[in-house]
């Protein structure tokens, strides 16, 4: 074991490295996967962040906007909080060097997005975002000496003893034993759970596991049944799909079908800026239909979209399509898990000593289908939270903490590829855009038998454990809601309900039908 007065920060996204900065002086210590910069959704994270800049726009729109595409399962006071501190994080991410687009006079350029009712999103290159904060904030944790990064090492469990967590394992990425770090407290940062099914926008890395450990531990997850499927991922057989940011429908593209039929104008008032789930559910419709779905930016963008909107139009080039000349295929992904560990608004989960931010957590920001570009804010104010709740209840070391050696460790088991692939198929199959009953049972009876297959691997264990309480907490919620669509409970009931559940009950109701196969 290892002791140190540090504390650990797993993940080295946008609220991680958030997170750090605003705990200095206070000695950090953060558990980096990959060379920081890398692996993390944040620096993937195209359209922007979400802030009421416009002087004609306000906070309590964009927290009326937030609670009208949650679809009901918002917390008010939450949006509110959220919103309200937008504009202090964006001049706060400009002072630290982030180099967003600015008009002549100083002002903000600002993008449109789905949902929003007024254009709020806060950009750099046009599509550019996620990776500049990230360049920024990165350069910005390399001059802080607080700051210690071991990279190339990933969390596989937590130390708990009663309800309280005391510390970490880790393992090397590229599979080890474990050593524990015992720590003052522990700031869970790690992303989502998007690259749990077949086809997503995330990372390779982010499958839940930062979610799984903590619900192995005991933390209560909240709204996990609500993934997120960004409806315009470019369809070209690459893992993880390019994403075509949701801005490039702001700026006027239309989505057409195979026939050139502009389809969502019969689906939606909203046309191609309807709320994400309705997009994302009109495109794999016209999927399952044959109709190969297509965005056409060449009418409103043409050649203007390779200069701005690099990251599409070079993903494009890339996969041997023109976006200047033809349009782009497109097919819904899972790209943001509004579900997570459960926090109050101080950032801290149900077992003392954790505390989590960024989109492994639950704050009742998102309900049933996050705003567009709210996620990078929303790591922003938790992470600030989070930082200054464990700087006021946790003691700071009266002396330089040292840094924190790793031992020789010895080689370990990594999570088979082949079951990481079947169970991502598992989860597409059962528990992707639309669902129902059927699907979601027979998804937890083959998790179940996929985790059994290698049921000494932290690593494994930590991805069944979300993909399960995904499913269970789908399989529970009998109605169709945000996100959460299920053809066999296709009204909304209300009023809406958080659903709130452990692993233990979830892994009851995973048992209960195994028990029925026998």
């Amino acid at each position: 074991m290892i002791n140190t007065n540090r504390v650990v920060i797993v993940g080295a996204g946008l609220a991680a490295l958030y997170a750090a900065l605003k705990l200095a002086p206070r000695p950090v210590l953060m558990i980096s996967p990959d060379p920081l910069g890398q692996g993390a959704s944040s620096g993937w994270a195209q359209g922007g962040v979400a802030a009421a800049m416009d002087r004609a726009d306000s906070a309590e729109a964009h927290a009326r906007d937030t609670l009208r595409a949650g679809a009901g399962s918002v917390d008010p006071a939450i949006a509110r909080m959220v919103t309200e501190e937008a504009r202090t994080h964006i001049l706060d991410l400009t002072r630290l060097g982030t180099p967003f687009d600015r008009r002549e006079n100083g002002d903000y350029v600002l993008s449109r997005e789905a949902a929003h009712s007024f254009a709020r999103v806060v950009r750099v290159r046009g599509d550019q975002a996620g990776a500049e904060i990230m360049r920024a904030l990165i350069a910005q944790a390399g001059a802080t000496s607080s700051i210690q990064v071991l990279e190339g090492v990933v969390a596989t469990g937590l130390i708990r003893s009663a309800n309280r967590v005391q510390g970490v394992r880790i393992a090397r990425s590229n599979g080890s034993q474990t050593v524990t770090i015992d720590a003052p407290a522990v700031l869970l940062a790690g992303g989502g759970s998007g690259g749990l099914f077949a086809v997503t926008t995330n990372p390779p890395r982010i499958r839940g596991e930062v979610i799984g450990m903590a619900a192995r531990a005991g933390a209560i997850v909240a709204d996990a049944e609500f993934v997120q499927f960004h409806p315009t991922a470019i369809d070209c057989g690459v893992d993880p799909a390019p994403l075509a940011t949701e801005a490039l429908r702001g700026e006027g593209a239309h989505l057409i079908n195979a026939a050139g039929e502009r389809f969502m104008i019969d689906v939606h008032p909203d046309a191609e800026l309807a709320p994400r789930d309705v997009v994302a559910r009109a495109i794999y419709a016209q999927w399952r239909q044959g109709q190969r779905p297509m965005l056409d930016t060449r009418a409103c963008l043409g050649q203007r979209i390779i200069e701005e909107f690099p990251a599409v139009a070079n993903a494009c080039l890339n996969a041997g399509i023109d976006p200047v000349r033809e349009p782009i295929p497109v097919a819904a992904a899972a790209h943001y898990h509004m579900g997570g560990i459960a926090v109050a608004a101080n950032g801290r989960a149900s077992l003392e000593g954790l505390w989590v931010c960024g989109e492994a957590s639950s704050t009742g920001l998102h309900g049933a289908n996050r705003l567009a570009s709210n996620g990078l804010l929303e790591a922003l104010v938790f992470g600030r939270i989070c930082a200054l709740d464990i700087r006021h209840s946790v003691t700071a070391p009266e002396q330089d903490e040292p840094p924190v050696v790793l031992p020789d460790l010895q080689p370990g088991p990594t999570a088979q590829d082949d079951l990481v692939q079947e169970l991502r198929k598992v989860m597409t199959a059962g528990a992707g855009v639309v669902r129902n009953g059927t699907g979601l049972r027979n998804a937890l009876r083959e998790i179940a038998r996929i985790e059994s297959r290698q049921s000494d691997c932290e690593t494994l264990l930590n991805m069944t454990a979300t993909a399960t309480l995904i499913c269970a907490a789908a399989l529970e919620r009998r109605e169709s809601r945000g996100a959460h669509y299920r053809d066999d409970f296709p009204d909304q009931i209300n009023p809406a309900i958080r659903s709130r559940m452990t692993l233990d009950t979830a892994l009851a109701m995973r048992d209960a039908l195994l028990s029925e196969d026998v």
